[in-house]
């Protein structure tokens, strides 16, 4: 076979990528993997003088036995959340698509370059990358694109490419989450309040510029359109703050309280930042939320999972794939 015709051969593929997790729910796997997420700048943009001492000093041996307990609570048969549902993500994609998908994780395994290099191995040389991150943020999204720059600068011959950059407002995204409300209150009813819960970032980003809230304020109102919410009905908060700075606000827990207070009897609770469900959604706020939510007097608290790998988040995925 000559090279043009093998140019011609399978050229298009798509490489889903998220966050990443840990190999396994170990101390020492989270450490590994804890390491290479906190010592990103787009994560953490400390300067290194200050946070490596405090990273590796502090942070790491403290923080890793911690979480790896978190990790052992929602840990699945066949893997970390994370991992399981985007393996079935990656699995009805290629169904849909007919075409090589693949997986790559910003941090720990399997990594952006081994997603790349599978690609390319079933000779692949136009290829869509599809971070999973609807609404756009410079420690997300951006920390993907350095990922797939520092890959490629290495590479002789570099594939065409094209990034997602984001989908906040896609019919099919809003569609999706609607749908998953929707089937959530059709099993156990409609609660006095939905919140949408998104992770948080420093407060210092968006004002430096990063869009990363206002994505957050659209979806929602996005949503609660097609839901046909009130605003008093509905809200939007931000979960995960970590350090001292201020993060952006309302933060979810203090709006747990406040919605305790206010005699909201029973929440119904989204996080529409997340494409699957992983540590942050299932013990962050299916657990620890549920816990402030009661202990300030609320009564019945109701997590409404991800679009992990719902047949509309399919759908959605296919269409902004062939550019829909």
């Amino acid at each position: 076979m000559d090279h043009s015709s093998q140019d011609m051969h399978h050229t298009h593929g798509v490489l889903l990528v998220n966050l990443g997790t840990p190999d396994e729910a170990s101390p020492a796997a989270i450490k590994r993997f804890l390491n290479q997420f906190l010592s990103d700048k787009r994560v953490v943009s400390i300067p290194s003088i200050v946070w490596k001492p405090l990273l590796n000093g502090v942070i790491l041996p403290l923080r890793s036995p911690k979480v790896a307990k978190v990790y052992q609570q929602v840990w699945m048969e066949e893997g970390s959340p994370l991992m399981v549902y985007a393996k079935r993500q990656a699995a009805e994609l290629k169904k849909k698509l007919n075409i090589p998908v693949e997986i790559g994780m910003t941090y720990g395994n399997p990594s952006i370059e081994a997603g790349l290099e599978a690609l390319k191995a079933q000779g692949c040389n136009d290829i869509t990358v599809l971070p999973l991150y609807p609404q756009y943020s410079s420690t997300t999204t951006a920390a993907v694109s350095d990922a797939l720059n520092r890959v490629l600068q290495k590479s002789l011959v570099i594939p065409s490419y094209r990034l997602i950059r984001e989908y906040y407002h896609h019919p099919l995204f809003i569609k999706a989450l609607a749908s998953k409300v929707k089937q959530h209150w059709q099993e156990h009813g409609q609660g006095d309040y939905l919140l949408c819960s998104y992770h948080g970032i420093p407060k210092r980003l968006v004002d430096q510029g990063d869009v990363y809230s206002i994505h957050c304020e659209q979806t929602t109102k996005l949503l609660q359109q097609e839901l046909g919410l009130t605003p008093e009905q509905m809200g939007m908060s931000y979960q995960s703050r970590f350090g001292k700075e201020e993060w952006l606000q309302p933060y979810t827990d203090k709006t747990l309280e406040g919605l305790a207070k206010k005699k909201m009897k029973s929440l119904d609770v989204i996080s529409p930042a997340f494409a699957c469900d992983c540590i942050e959604t299932l013990e962050e706020i299916a657990i620890e939320c549920k816990d402030i939510y009661q202990q300030a007097g609320g009564q019945e608290y109701r997590y409404i999972e991800c679009l992990n790998d719902s047949p509309e988040h399919i759908e959605l995925m296919e269409a902004l794939i062939k550019g829909e």
